[in-house]
């Protein structure tokens, strides 16, 4: 920083610099810094920022914020991907300056003579503005300087037209002794790095025929895996994660359930990456051809849909780079390479890279696997694992990709420490998985939440409620009713969330002992009755669906930055919202976490966070009934999770108050007729001993 006046702690800045912040093409980006003068004259900010293409952007004045802690604030938008980059300015406001001097000493009686001084300060001050104000305003400017002039007028008609000016000056300010703050860079993605909903299923199970008795089992394929696309583009999905397509190695290949004897129709772990047919450049023989491939991404781009892939950098021990460069990898005392381990667990299917002993040999060559993939027309990776890897290697990978395709993303797979988690967003990561699946009480998914807001500008997060690793057991336990808690929760909390093939079936049975699936489709093949499942009213597929275009149709529910959390005097329930103010979209959402027992609570909402005063009327619709209530900043709820476990509201607008404040209403707010049929998870046990035996069959 050069200049006269201090300019500190600048927002948003990571890790001092060192790596740029994140935003999103059309995203309101909140900048603020501390600054501040001597004395008593009247100080000014402005943000000036430049695109990746090197213009210039509209100057943004910035606002000081609460009195007293000289903390400035503004906004900017960017509309390009690429790198950014802004500085804060601070300047002497000789107009402000002047304003509030002239407007004191009038009003404590001061004549014209007494103002003198002043009137020529703003003569002079008025002059420099006709060069800074749009030609359509000078006219009105050098109005101002001709009334300070006239002696023969009355002191306030003197000043009037200038001090009108206030607004037309706050836009196009005169600034003196300007002060540059230190440039700050600023990484702008396609909008989809923000908000977006994924889905997970593996190609080889869709269409996939078992082994019999009379017959080995048939893989599914990229063919077969297309007749899919339909059923999860009507669930509102807009991404579709593919698992490894790779060859699948045949030494020490798993069995069912992770079993270390492979039988003749075992297929293996996808992450058991490389073969004879090829590495991570290749496609599986069984699932189809390149060609097969391409179809299926355009095939689920005319539904809506971009295909993303597992980046997996590991490699079953008949990789072809095992041989072609046992470099990459480590070797133990006795020769042989090192497995991949984590104890107790051990992945004897698995060799992991070793990226010290060739390291420039081994980033070019992933760097070539990447943007083969990348010619193929995939723009999202799911990266497995990346905690495993040197962090300056990715640092340096998605800077290279990126070079080339902006629009490339990456979604971390990362469920390690946190300074580990936020160090990944930190260096490149676009998205990252999250401690989401274990936050299971209101309080402490709020305080979770309250963490990532906080650190929006380094680490955005992707809320998946199950993973083909991770059952968790409030969703082996908790009937169907914790299904859709969960989906509300990651859906309508995070701007991005997703959910493996399987959830919208209610999938709940564990290995024993395990926090995973049994029979694992990570091992087999395991296709599903999607289309006799939906006909039954045994899918969630509705209820997701709904939840999907809510999303989409409320601008206020595309970020992360205004997730507010309201107070509710029941900690089983949770209440936020999300309030867009450019648009005026509001969305509240009041969610029970206890999917056997109805539970009501009283609210208590943060009114201005929502737009409105605080003791503003309003009108609500919740999204998943239709039902429309009026809502003040006390409200009472009921959810039963057999029916209904959370409101999803629209804030449709603020009503007259009534003549009396209405008691709260001491019957429940929701009945039977207010659910539709094909989203309420079927009937209401009728008793609570018929809760066990009722949970699995909604």
């Amino acid at each position: 920083m050069t200049g006269r006046f201090p300019i500190e702690d600048v927002s948003p800045v990571v890790s001092c610099g060192r790596y740029p912040a994140k935003a999103v093409v059309g995203e309101a980006v909140p900048v603020s810094a501390r600054a501040y003068r001597e004395g008593h004259d009247a100080l000014g900010c402005n943000v000036v920022w430049l695109g990746p293409d090197g213009a210039a952007r509209p100057f943004t004045r910035m606002r000081p914020g609460e009195p007293g802690q000289d903390r400035w604030h503004a906004t900017i938008r960017p509309d390009a991907v690429g790198e950014w980059s802004f500085a804060v300015e601070a300047f002497q406001d000789p107009y402000l300056t002047w304003q509030n001097a002239v407007t004191k000493k009038i009003a404590a009686g001061q004549g014209a003579a007494e103002l003198a001084n002043d009137l020529a300060e703003g003569v002079r001050v008025l002059t420099a503005a006709v060069e800074l104000v749009p030609a359509g305003d000078a006219e009105r400017v050098r109005a101002a300087v001709a009334a300070l002039r006239d002696a023969g007028e009355e002191l306030p008609r003197r000043v009037a037209p200038a001090l009108d000016l206030a607004d037309l000056l706050w836009a196009h300010p005169v600034r003196e002794l300007v002060t540059t703050g230190e440039e700050h860079r600023l990484w702008v993605d396609r909008p989809r790095a923000l908000f977006s909903a994924w889905y997970e299923f593996f190609p080889r199970s869709e269409g996939a025929i078992p082994a019999t008795v009379d017959a080995p089992a048939r893989s599914g394929t990229f063919a077969t895996a297309i007749h899919r696309l339909p059923g999860v583009a009507a669930m509102g999905f807009d991404v579709l994660y593919l698992p490894p397509i790779h060859p699948i190695g045949r030494v020490n290949r798993k069995g069912r359930n992770n079993t270390l004897v492979a039988g003749p129709d075992d297929v293996g772990s996808p992450w058991a990456i490389g073969a004879a047919e090829g590495g991570h450049d290749a496609i599986h023989p069984d699932l189809g051809t390149p060609e097969d491939f391409r179809d299926f991404v355009a095939a689920a781009a005319e539904q809506g849909l971009e295909v993303a892939l597992d980046l997996a950098l590991q490699c079953a021990p008949d990789h072809p780079w095992v041989t072609e460069h046992p470099e990459w990898f480590t070797a133990r005392a006795d020769g042989t390479i090192a497995y991949a381990e984590n104890p107790p667990k051990k992945y004897q299917d698995i060799y992991p890279l070793n990226f010290d002993n060739d390291p420039e040999g081994i980033r070019a060559e992933i760097l070539r696997v990447v943007l083969h993939w990348v010619g193929e027309g995939i723009r999202i990776f799911r990266v497995d694992n990346p905690h495993t890897k040197p962090f300056d290697f990715w640092h340096w990978l998605i800077g290279e990709v990126k070079s080339v395709d902006p629009d490339v993303l990456f979604l971390a797979e990362a469920f390690t420490r946190p300074a580990i988690m936020h160090g990944l967003g930190k260096i490149g990561f676009t998205q990252s998985y999250t401690y989401f699946t274990w936050r299971t009480t209101a309080a402490e998914m709020r305080e979770y939440c309250e963490e990532l807001v906080a650190s929006v500008d380094h680490m955005r997060p992707n809320f998946w409620p199950n993973t083909p690793d991770i059952l968790h057991e409030s969703l082996q336990h908790g009937g169907p009713p914790m299904f859709k808690i969960r989906a509300v929760l990651a859906s309508l909390l995070s701007p991005s969330w997703g959910m493996y093939a399987g959830f919208e079936l209610f999938e709940h049975t564990a290995r024993p002992g395990a926090e995973e699936y049994l029979d694992n489709e990570k091992y087999e093949l395991r296709p599903r009755d999607w289309a006799g499942a939906q006909a039954q009213g045994r899918s969630l597929a509705p209820f997701v669906a709904t939840l999907n275009r809510v999303r989409r149709e409320n601008p206020a529910l595309h970020g992360l930055r205004n997730l507010v959390f309201h107070d509710i005097d029941n900690p089983a329930l949770l209440c936020w919202s999300k309030h867009d103010p450019e648009t005026g979209n509001t969305v509240i959402v009041v969610c029970s976490f206890d999917s056997h027992t109805v539970q009501w609570g009283n609210t208590t909402l943060d009114m201005p966070a929502l737009g409105l005063d605080w003791h503003d009327r309003f009108t609500v619709r919740d999204e998943l009934t239709g039902a429309g209530y009026d809502w003040g900043q006390h409200n009472a709820v009921r959810l039963d999770p057999y029916l209904q476990p959370a409101h999803v509201f629209t804030v449709r607008r603020p009503t007259p108050p009534a003549a009396a404040e209405p008691a709260a209403p001491a019957a429940p707010d929701l009945t039977v007729e207010d659910v539709p049929a094909d989203l309420s998870g079927g009937t209401a046990p009728t008793a609570a001993a018929d809760k066990d035996d009722a949970r699995w069959t909604s």
